[in-house]
C-alpha cells in the first residue's frame, strides 16, 4: 500500500476547516492561541494517543470513521 503524506500547510489548512466547521469561532481562536504558544503538550499527547498505531492503522480508522458519517458531513480531500 502506498500512502501520500500531505505537507504541513495542507494539514494545517484541513484542520482549520474542520475546527471552524464544528466549533464556535471563539473556541477555535483560543485553541490555536494556546497551541501556538507551546501549551498543550502535543508530543506527549500524541505519543499517548497513538502509542500502538501506525500510519496504516490510523488511515483505516479514518476511512471507517468517514464512511460512518452522513455524506454531507464527510471531509473531501
Amino acid at each position: 500500500m502506498t500512502l501520500r503524506v500531505p505537507g504541513e500547510a495542507e494539514v494545517q489548512r484541513e484542520v482549520a476547516q474542520v475546527l471552524v466547521q464544528y466549533l464556535a469561532p471563539a473556541k477555535v481562536v483560543r485553541f490555536w492561541a494556546s497551541w501556538q504558544a507551546g501549551r498543550g503538550a502535543y508530543l506527549g499527547w500524541r505519543d499517548e494517543q497513538f502509542a500502538d498505531e501506525s500510519v496504516a492503522t490510523l488511515y483505516e480508522k479514518v476511512l471507517a470513521h468517514q464512511a460512518a458519517l452522513p455524506a454531507d458531513a464527510r471531509i473531501r480531500g
